[in-house]
């Protein structure tokens, strides 16, 4: 008699991480009819392991609708200092891509700076940004409460 010991592991808590310019640059041409999601940060940051549960417990979810990455901002610095990434974590997304931007309310429509407050706010935001894509849109308005968007002050550094 032979018993089968079957050990599941939860796959989307191990998102995909994109450690280098090429990774970086071959996921966003290769991401098609989908909305790219690149999270830029630190592993061992706090606030980006929040969002990373977020992402990860959304992953399943939102595949057909979305691809979900790390870069990690020390590895990825052309990258870094292209989106202005002053804050971590920053959420870029793109479409086809191309760059979208969502109108949060703030400033700054290129990038979501922070955690999501809650889970649903994340698939809210892919939904919205996914059907204006889907439309021919390059800016959508954010579904997210403008309660739930963190408060930050934007950082010009001149030449």
């Amino acid at each position: 008699m032979y018993i089968y010991v079957c050990v599941l592991s939860d796959m989307s808590l191990f998102l995909p991480k994109l450690s280098c310019k090429k990774e970086v640059d071959e996921v966003i041409k290769s991401v098609a009819e989908k909305v790219l999601v690149l999270r830029f940060g630190r592993d061992e940051d706090s606030v980006c392991m929040e969002l990373d549960e977020i992402l990860s417990k959304t992953f399943h979810d939102l595949s057909k609708m979305a691809g979900i990455y790390l870069v990690d901002v020390n590895k990825v610095p052309v990258y870094t200092q292209y989106f202005d990434i002053s804050y971590i974590p920053s959420t870029v997304f793109f479409f086809n891509g191309q760059h979208m931007k969502v109108d949060y309310g703030s400033p700054d429509h290129t990038k979501f700076v922070g955690s999501f407050k809650t889970k649903q706010d994340f698939i809210d935001l892919i939904e919205v940004i996914y059907r204006g894509a889907m439309r021919g849109k390059l800016i959508v308005r954010s579904p997210i409460d403008p309660r739930n968007v963190p408060k930050y002050d934007l950082l010009y550094q001149g030449i």
